[in-house]
């Protein structure tokens, strides 16, 4: 379940786009919905593993767009401030 989360990172170094966010989430759903259907058979049923799998690929491709979003945009803040000047007699 981690490797579809993972998508997140190869594609984004920067602000994503909305194209690349769309493309990433249905590659995600994908890959996601054929990890749990390849599943080995648990005490789900092969749907119940799918959407297991389907909603933990998609829980974890947004939180890490979020942390990516988030690291990005406290870099991107205002430029730094100049020291104070000494003050002149």
């Amino acid at each position: 379940m981690i490797l579809p989360g993972l998508v997140s990172l190869a594609f984004y170094r920067r602000k994503p786009t909305g194209l690349q966010v769309a493309l990433g989430l249905a590659l995600t759903i994908v890959l996601s919905g054929v990890l749990g259907y390849v599943s080995p058979p648990g005490p789900l049923t092969r749907v119940g593993s799918v959407l297991l799998a389907v909603v933990g690929g998609v829980a974890l491709y947004f939180a890490i767009l979020a942390y990516l979003r988030f690291r990005y945009q406290s870099e991107g803040g205002s430029p730094p401030k100049p020291p104070p000047s000494p003050p002149t007699a």
